[in-house]
């Protein structure tokens, strides 16, 4: 059966370098990524964690630098209907920057950003008997934690939980942060959002990996940066945020 409304279905790196985030993200995560394209008229690289496709990587143009585009992971969030999310998205104060289209044999899909201008994509996939599984907690390779850093987290949850039917069905006070506020789609637990009113509205999306540790030497090997971490977090595992060499941050969790 396909994803429910509000699930996680893919993850997608927009690089100006795709060789470079190949090898940089297969030393640090330990994906496959394709050595040539997967879709025909792009450069389109599929990204394979040990069990399955999670992601795929496309290159970032000079037309699209110009336009605004930068180095950036992307969520994809599964909806029933790509042509009313759209509308909604514009009716609620979000952005379409994209509007609908088709990849055929992949699926409808459509790229926006919300009020606070964090983006996104919202997508129908072709296939109707599949189920994806890029979201997979504790598994290698998958995404594991979707974290929305936002600058008006009322208005952020307000716009998501009427849009995709997302839940606040339990928060964990911070301090000075305010509360870490939990997202569910039903009994499924996708992520959290924070208040950061002093930083650009963004997704964090956190792809586990077998050892932070390890990930994290691989990170400055590479030639990309940490940013924050190894920092533990309830439940004992650990993250790591950080920077690609080509520009785009990341995030990472999973045992140290």
């Amino acid at each position: 059966m396909p994803n429910k409304q509000g699930e996680y279905i893919w993850y997608e790196l927009m690089t100006p370098d795709i060789e470079g985030a190949r090898a940089f993200y297969a030393a640090v995560v330990g994906w496959k990524i394709g050595d040539k394209s997967d879709m025909p008229g792009m450069d389109y690289r599929m990204i394979n964690a040990p069990d399955a496709m999670v992601g795929g990587i496309m290159p970032l143009n000079q037309d699209m630098i110009d336009g605004g585009g930068f180095p950036i992971w992307i969520g994809y969030v599964g909806v029933n209907d790509v042509d009313a999310t759209a509308a909604a998205i514009k009716a609620k104060g979000g952005t379409i920057h994209l509007p609908p289209f088709d990849i055929p044999g992949v699926g409808r899909l459509a790229m926006a950003s919300d009020p606070q201008g964090a983006p996104f994509y919202v997508m129908r996939g072709a296939v109707e008997d599949g189920t994806s599984t890029a979201f997979a907690v504790e598994a290698d390779g998958h995404c594991e934690w979707n974290e929305l850093s936002t600058t008006d987290q009322k208005a952020a949850h307000d716009f998501y939980e009427s849009l995709f039917g997302w839940t606040n069905a339990e928060s964990m006070p911070m301090g000075a942060m305010g509360d870490y506020r939990f997202l569910y789609v039903d009994d499924l637990r996708i992520g959290a959002t924070v208040e950061q009113k002093d930083r650009p509205a963004l997704w964090r999306h956190y792809f586990h990996v077998p050892s932070i540790a390890k990930s994290a030497e691989a990170v400055k090997a590479g030639g990309g940066s940490i940013d924050m971490g190894p920092h533990e977090v309830p439940g004992g595992g650990h993250i790591i945020i950080g920077t690609d060499p080509q520009g785009a941050q990341f995030a990472l969790s999973g045992p140290l």
